[in-house]
Order: C-alpha cells, then structure tokens, then sequence
C-alpha cells in the first residue's frame, strides 16, 4: 500500500476470484463491484431488483468490456430470500470474497418480512444470516474473506435489547446506528470464532465514511443532505476505498479500515478506529445469541473460552 493509504487504483488483479457485492446496483456497491470487474474478477451483484442489478451491469460493462459479472437475487429483508441467495451462491465453483455492503435507514419504522425491525432485520440480522450461510461454501476456498460494512456512527450507539423491533419507541438515526454497533460487534465475534476453530476464512470490517449516497432515499430532506455530503465530503466512489482495501489487500484479520483524512470522513484507506463497546466480547455474544434465536440460522461455530 502507498504511504498516503489505499484507493481503488491500489487493487490488484483480481483473475480467477469471484466476489458476492450486497447492495452492487448503487452507490458505495456498485463503485466496488465496477472496480472489482475492472480488475477482472468475477462478480456477482446480490440485490432486490432484477432491472436495477442488470443495469448497473450494463454501465459496468461499458467501463469495462467483457466484464464477469452475474445477478443474485437477495433482500436482506426477507429471510427466505437470503436462504435462496445463499443456495445459488454455493452453486459458484468458488466464492473468494462476501462483502457485506447494503444497508437501509429512514424516518418511518418499516418491518421486515419476519416481522423485524427493518434497520436491524436488515442491516444485521440480514447480513449475519446470509454470512452464516455462505461461510461452508467460503471455507472451501482457503484465504476467503467476509467483509462487513459499519459506519462511524457506531461510536456511542446503544443497541435496545429489550426493544429490539422497536415496539416501544423508533428514533430512526439511533437505530442505525445501533445495527453499525451490532456489525462490529458481529464481525470481530466471527473473527474470534473462526481462528478459535482454525477455519480457512478470514473476517474484517470496514467504513466508508461519509459519503453521499442515495441511502436516505426514504426522505426527501435525507437526500438533499445525502447531496450536499457528497459535494463536501465524498462520493461512493471514494467511499468505496474501505471495502476495497478490506476485501482485496493485506489485512490483519478482525480488522476495521476506512478513510483515514479528516478524522476519518474522508480520503485514503487505512487502519480505523473503534470504540471500546464494539471490541466488548461479552457484548457480542449476547448478540450472537440473540441473532440466532431470532433468524433461526446458526454460523455452527462454538463460543471462544474466554477463560483459556
């Protein structure tokens, strides 16, 4: 990696690796799935929309011709569908790399199909449940990775554990930023757990920082915000540098990457920092155990002795 940290123009080649982009049709996904493309590596884009997947693929494919690229149908708001996602996915001769890259947040409280709250159904429990799934096929490609996506509102969060599907109350930007914790605290657990059992599988975190990016697309003033962040802050293309670096360069496993100017809203990839809550391993248990229950769908990996 460069002194100044990493960009997209730091990805090596990626021939003969096949990377699973959630979230691929738009923003922070589709800058990471095109550069991934660019770099010749399989790619497919695991999204809601048909149209909106085939799409994005189409101007991948004008940037890069002959691009490798396939649809995966997946809403993270629908367990069924991450269980049908998961089934076609392993169907790939390989799979080198899960980037966990799509999230929701909006004013109005939405449920998922499980009935969940739609922020931590989707952005959590989504995302544990169709990592849970992936990982036997991941682990037949030794050096295969899981990235998870967080943000820097994970820094002061508070994860409502007897509110969970928000029955009681739903602040919307607290929420968010209460499933950003539950990523952290998701990811580095499964980074215990897999070198706790020796698995070939390596998981990291990373960041964009602050980008502006259509995800407030449920608001209207959310987006005119979401626009003037990208005027004096980044846009997805620069926020995708975290997922790029944490998926395709030299990473210590259990890490968090992201920009690393202006106190981390911006810029270059480097090393992040993370709250103290979010490295909480007991916190994290009770999290996985919890996100168990609640999906149905266990990783089959034991807890860590934390007494050893």
């Amino acid at each position: 990696m460069t002194p100044k940290g990493f960009t997209t123009a730091d990805v090596p080649d990626q021939s003969g690796k096949c990377f699973i982009v959630t979230g691929a049709n738009t923003g922070i996904g589709f800058e990471v799935a095109s550069a991934l493309a660019a770099r010749r590596a399989r790619v497919l884009l695991a999204c809601r929309d048909e149209a909106k997947a085939k799409a994005a693929m189409n101007l991948i494919r004008q940037k890069t011709s002959g691009a490798d690229l396939a649809f995966l149908p997946l809403d993270l708001a629908d367990l069924e569908s991450v269980r049908r996602a998961a089934e076609l996915a392993a169907r790939e001769p390989r799979i080198d790399v899960l980037i966990n890259n799509a999230g929701v947040q909006g004013p109005a409280l939405k449920l998922t199909a499980q009935d969940f709250e739609q922020t931590f159904g989707v952005n959590h429990l989504g995302c544990f449940a169709f990592t849970a799934l992936m990982l036997p096929k991941l682990a037949e490609t030794p050096g295969s990775r899981i990235v998870v996506t967080s943000s820097g509102q994970h820094k002061g969060a508070k994860i409502e554990w007897d509110d969970l599907n928000a029955q009681k109350s739903y602040k919307w930007l607290p929420r968010y930023a209460a499933s950003k914790l539950a990523n952290l605290l998701f990811v580095f657990e499964l980074d215990r757990r897999l070198r706790a059992a020796g698995a070939p599988v390596t998981a990291v975190a990373c960041h964009p920082g602050l980008v502006g990016s259509n995800l407030a697309r449920g608001s209207w003033w959310g987006n005119m915000a979401m626009t003037m962040i990208g005027l004096l802050f980044a846009k997805p293309a620069m926020g995708a540098w975290g997922a790029l670096h944490a998926a395709t360069w030299k990473i210590k496993p259990g890490g968090y990457y992201g920009p690393t100017g202006l106190s981390g809203l911006r810029g270059p990839s480097g090393e992040s920092v993370i709250s103290e809550e979010a490295r909480d391993p007991l916190l994290a248990e009770r999290l996985w155990d919890v996100s168990v229950t609640m999906t149905g769908i266990d990783p089959g990996l034991p807890p860590v002795n934390r007494r050893a």
